[in-house]
């Protein structure tokens, strides 16, 4: 499962206003109405902003976060680094 933070592009210590923001600009860019059709992105958008608006939701997941064990480090990064260029609509290569 991707990271809920990175799916909005913020940081764990994002407000509320910032995940609202986030949430809203996402929202707007990937809507299955404006962009042919696409619902997974934009359920994972709106699933990502329904767990972290929760203040109860949130710290249940923030605690989740933190007591997983990462097993592979290297897949972790790339992962991180895909979400990150996914948000700012970049493609590419995953392989090194």
């Amino acid at each position: 499962m991707e990271n809920l933070y990175n799916i909005l592009g913020v940081s764990p210590t994002a407000s509320g206003d910032e995940i609202r923001k986030a949430y809203r600009q996402l929202a707007m860019r990937h809507h299955p109405d404006r962009n042919d059709g696409n619902t997974a992105r934009f359920n994972a958008i709106k699933l990502a902003y329904e767990q972290l608006s929760d203040p109860q939701k949130r710290t249940e997941y923030n605690q989740s976060l933190h007591n997983r064990i990462i097993l592979d480090p290297e897949q972790e990064a790339l992962l991180l680094w895909q979400a990150l260029y996914k948000r700012c609509e970049l493609n590419i290569d995953s392989s090194p």
